[in-house]
């Protein structure tokens, strides 16, 4: 694992999101590698025959891509003031699969390492919700290390 030179750390801006920061930020320091912050917006193109009153799901999805950069470039902002030794870069990206947009992401960028979290699903919710932690650690190209919330 000496060649992990950038880690991935999808965030979903949650109160878990600094805890597997933090843990992520150890692990750049150790490897002296950079961090790249995601965020996944959902695309909601499956929402598109449902009909929601004054605005169409485009304009909402769009008013949402934007909403979540604004809070990535705050979130990334704070994370550089607080590590100054740490590169650290931040994406939104816009699917409507979590797991495999971070994947892809991950291919793309040969990322040696994905820190992410969960959020600690158990049981019918598991099965329903499913879990984007689950896909990724079946489906990355590179190590993964899975936070569980407190």
């Amino acid at each position: 694992m000496n060649d992990v030179k950038s880690i991935l750390v999808p965030i979903d801006f949650s109160g878990n999101t600094e805890k597997v920061l933090a843990a992520a930020t150890t692990m750049a320091q150790k490897f002296e590698a950079e961090i790249h912050l995601i965020y996944v917006a959902e695309s909601l193109g499956e929402y598109a025959t449902f009909a929601i009153p004054h605005i169409s799901t485009d304009v909402l999805a769009e008013e949402m891509l934007q909403q979540a950069k604004v809070k990535m470039n705050h979130f990334l902002d704070h994370h550089r003031e607080a590590e100054k030794d740490i590169k650290c870069v931040g994406e939104v990206l816009q699917g409507d699969d979590a797991a495999k947009e971070i994947t892809d992401y991950a291919k793309a960028n040969k990322i040696g390492m994905i820190v992410m979290g969960t959020h600690g699903y158990k049981g019918l919710e598991k099965t329903l919700m499913g879990s984007v932690a689950d896909k990724v650690l079946r489906t990355a190209p590179c190590p993964v290390t899975v936070i569980k919330p407190d």
